[in-house]
């Protein structure tokens, strides 16, 4: 029922109880207007008699000439016979001025059934719009259950207005739902396939390794098979943490971090491995930066990130790291020397199980995954883009709110 409509409504009940109060009014001044009257009438006809008693007969002749009505209950008229002469002759208060009490009980009568007509038709008109609104709640639900969308109310203010907000939120929210669990049910059987992929090429490999060394043992064989399996024990790790993150059960004890410990921490544990590959790390100390963060979990997400800038900067290179903060959010930005991203590669980098064009071998494709998953579960982001001056750079920001 729009705005307008309910107005009317609630006019039409304003006006019915209006007229039944007026006609009740009109009712209990009907009934004054008769006391009075004979109140007026016996003090004129006191006054008269005390000035001219041989008028008292004639006066009584015509006051009967205009009797009419029945008389008023015993003790009320023992107690206005003394105070009012005409009473003391047997007159009533319905015997003067008759027609006006007649017309004021008809003009009561007619106001109080008006208003009850306008009363029950005002009703009428809000119970029907009530179950109209209730009926087009009711087939808009109907619509939603059978698969349509997109499905919206018209604007309107009244008493099932706040109803139908919340029956729309619900249904989208629902729809949302239902959205989010077929993208998950999709990336399931999506991510199902790429473990089932990932792990066949270490188990061939074992297969095969098993297989020659019974046909001519070699002390190569077993330490192949000891590489792939340690492939799959960490595929099996990554794979758990990753199914924790989903499922919203990785404990986080966040706290306040500095972000040039975070940085310096995770550049210790990769060090032989810097070493090796000849690069070194530059991470100039700045003012303390806080964050809060798990210092544990965060570290591991940024060595994914250290070790993905190292495997791509040539021998005597460096990996840079710089931070800083601002009112909104922690910026720690992490770059190579290196040739860059393959442009169609930086859409995919922080998918699952994806390899870029310049991926080293060994690798499963599965740390920018992680990382990009542990720093959104701490309010913040990672992406990854191109430097103009060439190298590949990675932009981590921790938002204060």
């Amino acid at each position: 029922m729009s705005g307008k409509k309910s107005k009317m409504v609630l006019a039409g009940f304003v006006l019915a109880v209006s007229l039944f109060a007026a006609s009740f009014t009109a009712f209990l001044m009907a009934g004054y207007e008769k006391y009075a009257n004979i109140r007026v009438m016996g003090a004129v006809c006191e006054k008269i008699t005390e000035k001219m008693p041989d008028a008292e007969p004639v006066i009584l002749t015509a006051l009967k000439e205009y009797q009419q009505g029945e008389g008023l209950p015993e003790g009320q008229a023992e107690v206005l016979k003394k105070e009012n002469l005409l009473l003391t002759y047997g007159y009533q208060q319905a015997d003067f001025l008759q027609p006006a009490g007649r017309y004021g009980m008809r003009f009561a009568l007619a106001g109080f059934v008006m208003g009850g007509a306008l009363f029950f038709a005002a009703l009428l008109v809000w119970r029907r719009n009530v179950n109209g609104r209730i009926r087009s709640l009711t087939d808009y639900l109907e619509r939603v259950n059978t698969g349509s969308r997109g499905v919206l109310f018209p604007a309107g203010e009244d008493e099932c207005s706040k109803l139908q907000d919340e029956i729309y939120k619900t249904v989208t929210e629902l729809h949302q739902t239902k959205d989010a669990a077929l993208a998950a049910k999709h990336n399931f059987a999506e991510n199902l396939y790429n473990i089932a992929h990932q792990m066949k090429t270490p188990l061939t490999a074992i297969s095969l390794s098993a297989q020659m060394m019974q046909e001519s043992p070699s002390p190569a064989y077993p330490e192949q098979i000891r590489r792939q399996l340690a492939r799959l024990t960490h595929l099996e790790e990554a794979l758990l943490l990753l199914s924790r993150i989903d499922a919203g059960i990785l404990p986080l004890e966040k706290k306040a971090v500095d972000v040039f410990t975070v940085l310096m921490l995770a550049a210790d544990y990769l060090q032989e491995l810097f070493q090796k590959e000849n690069v070194t790390v530059d991470i100039p100390e700045a003012k303390e930066i806080l964050i809060n963060a798990d210092m544990d979990w965060t570290m591991e997400a940024v060595m994914n990130l250290l070790k993905n800038c190292m495997e791509h900067t040539p021998s005597g290179g460096t990996v840079h790291c710089r931070y800083e903060e601002n009112p909104l959010y922690v910026q720690i930005r992490i770059w190579d020397e290196g040739r860059g991203f393959a442009k169609e590669d930086i859409p995919h980098l922080f998918e699952r199980f994806y390899r870029g064009q310049n991926a080293k071998s060994g690798g499963i494709g599965i740390g920018l995954a992680l990382s990009r998953a542990i720093i959104e579960n701490q309010n913040g982001t990672v992406t990854a883009q191109n430097l103009a001056e060439g190298g590949a750079c990675f932009e981590i920001r921790f938002y204060r709110h």
